[in-house]
C-alpha cells in the first residue's frame, strides 16, 4: 500500500473534556513532489465495536433505538436505529462487543462472527469499528437490555423482520451507517431471506 509523505507535525490539545480533540498541523508532499501546510482537528475517541444479532429460523434480526445528540442537532429528529455497539475502552473488540450486547440488547452470545473492520468518518475522527455478525434464538435472552441508565442509556430493543430491515433502509427509517454495512453484509452473504416468507 502506499504511503503518505508527511513532516513537521505539531499537535494543540483543544479539549478532553469528554474524549480528546487536537488540532494538528503539517506538511503534506503532493502528487507533484510540492509540500503544502494543512490544518486538521482530529477527534480521538478510542475504537469500537458493533454487533448484528440475526435469527435464520425466523429471518430476522435485533436493532436498537435510542436518542443521539449529534445526529438531533444535525436535524434528525427522530430516535436512531442501530445495531448494538460501543467503546473498547481497555477491552479486546470481542470481549467488548458480547457486553455490549447483553447490556443494550439482553441477549448473550458467544458465536461471534468477525466480518470487517472499517474507519467510520476518517476525515477527523480517529475511530476504527471491528464489526461483528452473531446468531441468537430466544433462549439467549437474559434480561430485558436497554443499557447502562448511569451512562445514559435509554434504549427501546427491537426484533425486525429481514426484508423490513432492508426496507428501512430504503425508504431512510435506518440512516445509521455502520447497521446499514452489517444488514448489506448479511443480504450479500445470503445468510437470511431478502424477501418475507
Amino acid at each position: 500500500m502506499k504511503q503518505p509523505h508527511v513532516r513537521n507535525i505539531s499537535e494543540k490539545l483543544l479539549s478532553d473534556n469528554w474524549y480528546i480533540l487536537k488540532k494538528y498541523t503539517y506538511e503534506l508532499q503532493r502528487h507533484d513532489g510540492t509540500w503544502q501546510k494543512q490544518e486538521r482537528e482530529v477527534y480521538d475517541r478510542g475504537d469500537g465495536a458493533v454487533i448484528l444479532l440475526y435469527n435464520k429460523a425466523k429471518n430476522s434480526i435485533i436493532l436498537i433505538r435510542q436518542f443521539r445528540m449529534p445526529m438531533y442537532v444535525s436535524g434528525y429528529k427522530q430516535l436512531l436505529i442501530e445495531a448494538a455497539a460501543g467503546l473498547l475502552e481497555g477491552s479486546s473488540p470481542e470481549a467488548r462487543i458480547i457486553a455490549e450486547a447483553e447490556e443494550e440488547t439482553g441477549y448473550k452470545i458467544d458465536n461471534l462472527e468477525k466480518v470487517f473492520e472499517a474507519f467510520m468518518s476518517p476525515g477527523s475522527v480517529t475511530e476504527k469499528l471491528h464489526f461483528y455478525i452473531a446468531q441468537y434464538s430466544d433462549k439467549d435472552r437474559q434480561s430485558e437490555g436497554g443499557g447502562l441508565a448511569d451512562e445514559g442509556e435509554d434504549i427501546e430493543v427491537m426484533e425486525w423482520s429481514f426484508p423490513d430491515a432492508l426496507a428501512a433502509i430504503k425508504h431512510g427509517e435506518i440512516m445509521d451507517g455502520k447497521t446499514i454495512m452489517l444488514i448489506q453484509h448479511l443480504a450479500l452473504s445470503g445468510i437470511l431471506n431478502l424477501k418475507s416468507n
